[in-house]
C-alpha cells in the first residue's frame, strides 16, 4: 500500500493560554496542502521493518510517528508486521505538519489494509495519542482548531481559486524554540468571523503570534513574507511555528 501524506498550513495562530499541563491553549485555521507530500509504503512482512529515504529525519527510527502509530495500533489489534518505507519530501522544523501527517496516514492505512473498520472518531483518538496535529489528518479537511490544536470544528473554506506558494528558508525551528518569548493573550477577534472577510482583509487583521518570537532570531523569516507582498501575494504568513512562509496569489 502506498499513501501520500500531504502538508497543512496556519491561516493565523493565536496562543490564548497556557495550560496547566504545560502546553498551551491556541486557536488556528488548519488548511491541506495536497501537492506537498510525503510517500508512505506498508507491505505486510514477518518482522517489523522502517527505512527513510529523501530528507533526512533527526533523531532514532524508534521515535518516527510511523512506528508510533504501528505500536498502538498493535497494542490493541492483532495485526501482522509490516515493512515502512518513508520518503521524506515535507521540510522538517517548518510548520508543515509533515511528521504529524505520516503518523496519521500510517494510522489510516493500517486501518485499510488489515481492515479493522475503525471510524475516524475512533482514528482521531488514536492520532491525538501521537501529537497534537496529527489528529488533523485524519478528515484532512479545513477546520478551526482549538485548545491543544487537536479539538476541530469543520468550517467552509475553500481556496481552491488561488494559487499557494511555500519557501522553506532552510531553518529548522522546534516547537519549545518558537514558544520562548510568547506571551499568551485570550484573542480579542474571533478567527472563525475573521476568515470570513474578503481575502484582501487578511492582511490586516489574521495574525500568527509566533512571527513576534521568530522573526527577531530568524530575519529571513520576514525577508521571505515580504517578497511574497511584492511578488503580488493578497495574504502571506509563516505557518505553524515556522520557519515556512506562505502566499496567496490569483491564478
Amino acid at each position: 500500500m502506498i499513501v501520500f501524506p500531504n502538508a497543512k498550513i496556519n491561516i493565523g495562530l493565536n496562543v490564548v493560554e497556557k495550560r496547566s499541563d504545560g502546553f498551551h491553549n491556541i486557536e488556528s485555521i488548519f488548511y491541506p496542502i495536497m501537492d506537498l507530500f510525503d510517500v508512505l509504503e506498508i507491505v505486510e512482512n514477518e518482522d517489523l521493518a522502517f527505512k527513510s529515504t529523501g530528507i533526512e529525519i533527526p533523531g532514532d527510527d524508534d521515535s518516527n510517528l510511523c512506528l508510533k502509530a504501528f505500536h498502538l495500533i498493535k497494542a490493541d489489534f492483532n495485526i501482522r508486521n509490516v515493512n515502512i518505507h518513508l520518503h521524506k519530501n515535507i521540510p522538517i522544523g517548518a510548520g508543515l505538519g509533515g511528521g504529524s501527517s505520516d503518523g496519521a496516514f500510517m494510522l489510516k492505512s493500517l486501518n485499510e489494509l488489515f481492515e479493522l473498520n475503525l471510524t475516524s472518531v475512533q482514528l482521531v483518538k488514536y492520532a491525538k495519542q501521537l501529537g497534537s496535529d496529527c489528529a488533523f489528518f485524519i478528515d484532512n479537511v479545513p477546520v478551526y482548531a482549538y485548545n491543544k490544536g487537536d479539538d476541530f470544528e469543520f468550517i467552509d473554506l475553500d481556496l481552491s481559486s488561488y494559487e499557494i506558494k511555500i519557501e522553506y528558508p532552510k531553518i529548522h525551528i522546534g516547537t519549545k524554540e518558537a514558544y520562548t518569548g510568547i506571551v499568551p493573550v485570550s484573542s480579542q477577534k474571533n478567527l472563525k468571523e475573521l476568515i470570513n472577510q474578503p481575502i484582501e482583509n487578511w492582511k490586516s487583521s489574521i495574525i500568527n503570534d509566533f512571527e513576534k518570537s521568530v522573526i527577531p532570531q530568524y530575519p529571513l523569516v520576514e525577508e521571505l513574507k515580504q517578497k511574497m507582498y511584492l511578488d503580488g501575494a493578497i495574504f502571506a504568513s509563516m505557518t505553524g511555528s515556522g520557519s515556512a512562509v506562505y502566499g496567496f496569489f490569483n491564478k
